[in-house]
């Protein structure tokens, strides 16, 4: 992984991180492919909420995007949604 890029990463992922830790929760990079896809681990109360999808999609992935627009997609390794 690109440490430049992951430090970009950290700081979008800084300005959502209140709002994760406000609810018990938390996010960690685990990856980013080739592919520039940023895998990520929820962690605490994100990693069980139904919520959990929403809020890496509504959330996460969009800060992320934004700060970073070559990042294709942003994905939890962690989220097991029952459709």
């Amino acid at each position: 992984m690109e440490t430049a890029l992951i430090g970009k990463i950290e700081k979008a992922l800084d300005t959502i991180r209140p709002y994760l830790e406000a609810d018990g929760g938390n996010v960690k990079i685990v990856d980013l492919t080739d592919e520039m896809v940023l895998q990520l681990e929820l962690t605490g109360t994100c990693s069980s909420c139904p919520m959990s999808t929403m809020t890496l999609k509504a959330g996460v992935e969009e800060a992320v995007k934004k700060a970073i627009p070559e990042i294709n997609r942003v994905e939890a390794i962690n989220i097991s949604v029952s459709e």
